[in-house]
């Protein structure tokens, strides 16, 4: 696909850019064509009724009206009616087809997007994307393009046949279009730039009343609805500037456009009344005269908002190729494999999110099968990390990871994914039902047996039975009707559920209370059973038994083995368990 460029570094988007979008989407062109031909059969019904009310006026008298002709009038007005009504129908029909077609291409393709685009953008700028530019497309495909085609039909047969019946005062109708088109293509550069900025900051305010919504806890803790207040209203202000300067340009456009035609009109008007007082015009001409004026003015008044549609089209067309162009999340491998009874190892990781700041740093370790490693270390030493790479959230920079003797980047991503297990210290729960939480993600389906049994394994089976729905139960966005050790069960039941051959834990009790905490780490203790585990944890207490624990410091093992021989060689851990236990 073909884009020029600006000044400012970035794409500009030209029609045939906007044309070939809606090519790739494979559109229904039968759609269009039928109603494109309804609107011409409607559009020559409109064009006929001027010429049957000029014999119905040239030849009705005061003491003999023509009643044939008005009856064939009322005739060609009703199909005119319905014909039309069906033509923009399917048009309409056809631009909300390509735009669920366009939205479903693009959600699909997010949802394809590595975790690093997520890292660099906010949600809600990319929901903006998915949702305002996708709607704005809508609007002319739905909207505008179909009174577009319906107008220019009517504009060109009606310049014609206004021709043909006098070219003279046909004449007088192009004096103001030259000065439309020194308007028109000035204002039509200023409604791109508009356009491009109004969708831009709407998209950030989108992603900045995301972010801050989602953490309105914090904002009411904090106090801060005043500074979330003042940064609100200075990006609504900036909206409003562009919105009202928007909305000037467009309002002086109209009227000018308007009073145009309106001269055209009075002149032509006047024009052809001395015409008919010389004797030279009918009275049934002037009149379909007029009403062919009124199918000219018409449409050459809608073109200008028309072309401002499209102005912002380009402009959606240009944010939504930015994400299309961005590569899905890679899956490398096409094999599959069982995990089961194979030992992970980790081979000289090195890793940096931002170039030359490295996170990890030649990190090796073992987790043989059935067995239970460790991760402990002071915070922002890289164990999380360790994790996302274990995920395949990240590519390492250099060293790889195996599974038995077999690299994890050959393996199929949703094979690899589907038998990891990992439960994290703020376990994702979406809003919905208890159950819907519990099976999601599973390709296996679950009776209402299985569920319970994962419930009560995880000691979630006691808390849900009390809720009046139980399962059925709604638990808010995020599950805020829930409790955190209530969350951390949810999050440990779907993981039974699922059956993980290997099982990550990322400080899954870090932040409960004692009595949550010591029911959650029986839930833990019984899930890690015949499973391989690996465990980060800042509570040293939770992980003594361990079969390795590895001591990450600033992306570096600096020292691993068993709880007791940590403490006999590695005085840091030593330093740690101490005052955890004085504590």
């Amino acid at each position: 696909m073909a884009f020029g460029s600006r000044k400012d570094g970035k794409q500009n988007v030209k029609i045939s850019d906007f044309l070939d979008l809606l090519k790739s989407l494979n559109v229904k062109k039968s759609l269009f064509i039928i109603g494109l031909l309804l609107s011409l059969v409607t559009s020559a019904a409109n064009l006929a009724l001027p010429l049957l009310t000029r014999q119905l006026v040239d030849t009705s008298k005061w003491d003999n009206f023509n009643y044939s002709s008005l009856v064939i009038i009322i005739v060609v007005f009703v199909l005119q009616l319905v014909l039309g009504t069906l033509g923009g129908y399917v048009l309409r029909y056809f631009g909300e087809s390509v735009v669920k077609t366009l939205r479903e291409w693009l959600w699909a393709h997010l949802l394809k997007l590595p975790v690093t685009y997520f890292d660099a953008n906010k949600v809600g700028e990319s929901s903006s994307r998915l949702v305002n530019d996708t709607g704005i497309i809508k609007d002319l495909l739905a909207s505008q393009f179909p009174n577009f085609i319906t107008g220019a039909i009517q504009l060109f047969f009606s310049l014609i046949i206004l021709f043909v019946m006098d070219w003279e005062m046909a004449t007088l109708m192009f004096v103001v279009v030259p000065i439309v088109v020194v308007i028109l293509l000035p204002v039509g550069r200023i409604m791109v730039r508009l356009g491009r900025k109004l969708q831009a900051e709407t998209a950030k305010f989108n992603g900045e009343v995301s972010e801050k919504l989602s953490e309105v806890r914090l904002i009411k803790s904090s106090n801060g609805e005043k500074h979330e207040q003042a940064a609100g209203n200075h990006r609504i202000n900036k909206i409003f500037t562009i919105g009202v300067l928007d909305a000037r340009v467009e309002a002086v456009l109209q009227p000018i456009i308007m009073t145009l035609m309106m001269a055209a009109f009075a002149g032509i008007l006047a024009f052809g009344i001395i015409r008919v007082g010389q004797g030279s015009l009918t009275s049934g001409s002037l009149v379909a005269f007029l009403l062919y004026l009124f199918n000219v003015i018409g449409p050459v008044a809608n073109f200008a908002t028309f072309f401002s549609q499209i102005q912002k089209a380009l402009g959606s067309t240009e944010r939504i190729q930015e994400i299309l162009r961005i590569e899905p999340e890679k899956n490398l491998g096409q094999q599959t494999c069982d995990l089961t009874n194979k030992t992970l190892t980790a081979q000289n990781l090195n890793f940096s999110y931002v170039k030359n700041e490295p996170v990890l740093q030649s990190i090796s370790f073992v987790s043989r099968p059935n067995s239970v490693i460790a991760f402990a270390g002071p915070s922002g030493g890289g164990k999380s990390t360790i994790f996302a790479l274990l995920e395949r959230f990240y590519q390492p920079d250099s060293g790889k990871i195996t599974i038995g003797e077999q690299d994890i980047q050959d393996i199929d991503l949703a094979n690899w994914r589907c038998q990891i297990g990992y439960v994290s210290q703020n376990s994702a729960i979406f809003s919905g039902t208890i159950r819907e939480n519990l099976v999601y993600g599973l390709t296996k389906k679950m009776t209402d047996e299985d569920l319970w049994h994962g419930l009560s394994l995880a000691y979630a089976d006691q808390f849900v039975r009390e809720f009046p729905d139980q399962m059925e139960t709604e638990i808010g966005e995020r599950g805020i009707k829930l409790s955190g050790g209530q969350k951390q069960r949810l999050a440990i039941a779907r993981a039974f559920l699922r059956d993980p051959k290997i099982l990550m834990l990322d400080e899954a009790t870090a932040s409960l209370d004692s009595e949550s905490e010591g029911k959650v780490q029986q839930a833990l203790d019984k899930l890690m059973v015949n499973r391989t585990t690996l465990v980060i944890a800042h509570r040293l207490a939770t992980i003594v038994n361990a079969d390795q624990i590895y001591f990450i410091e600033h992306g570096k093992v600096t020292g691993h083995g068993t709880h007791h021989e940590l403490m006999q060689k590695h005085s840091l851990y030593a330093k740690y368990v101490t005052e955890q236990m004085v504590n």
